[in-house]
């Protein structure tokens, strides 16, 4: 993931927890700081798109799926109503883990990785693993037809997906407006 996208899916995700937790004044983001590019780019983005927002943004770290246990109280001690979930390697192979976390401390959350919806998080807000398949396979072809893979153009995804875990949203009392009911591309009921 380019830090481009990066920084355009953590401005979605967080603008899609505000519509979410409208009277919310304080979210959290939750960032890795043993991959300071990343984190960084996640929570100026961030900052940026809460300051428009009016709200507040605390920023949690965490470095080690072992620190997860720790983030979820901390949020209460801050008053975040909500937390977003960087887009850190470390949390996109974890997201079973930060789902069930999310659900069992009744934490309001979105990550990118729609599995994490399914785990019992609120919403993903991510690429479209179909279309990295598909781009990978477009890339596969044009090496096996000949093409030298350092010549190729970069490319990325163009298309993002929303999951909601209606489920989770009733059991946190939040009532999902009917604008993200229409853009949804998945939603577990």
């Amino acid at each position: 993931m380019t830090s481009q996208s990066s920084g355009f899916l953590i401005k979605k995700r967080l603008e899609t927890l505000h519509q979410l937790l409208p009277k919310a004044r304080v979210l959290a983001l939750l960032v890795n700081p043993s991959n300071p590019t990343i984190a960084a780019i996640d929570a100026t983005e961030a900052r940026s798109a809460a300051s428009n927002f009016g709200i507040e943004l605390q920023i949690l770290n965490a470095s080690s799926e072992h620190e997860f246990d720790a983030v979820f109280p901390r949020l209460a001690q801050l008053g975040a109503a909500g937390l977003v979930i960087g887009a850190d390697p470390l949390f996109t192979s974890r997201y079973e883990m930060l789902g069930a976390l999310a659900a069992h401390h009744a934490v309001p959350a979105v990550h990118g990785n729609q599995v994490f919806a399914a785990a019992g998080g609120l919403v993903s807000y991510g690429g479209s693993i179909v279309d990295s398949y598909r781009l990978t396979g477009v890339y596969t072809g044009r090496i096996l037809k000949g093409e030298k893979p350092g010549e190729l153009p970069v490319q990325r995804g163009t298309k993002f997906e929303m999951f909601l875990n209606l489920k989770t949203a009733k059991a946190l009392g939040i009532e999902v407006p009917a604008s993200l009911l229409a853009r949804a591309d998945g939603m577990i009921e």
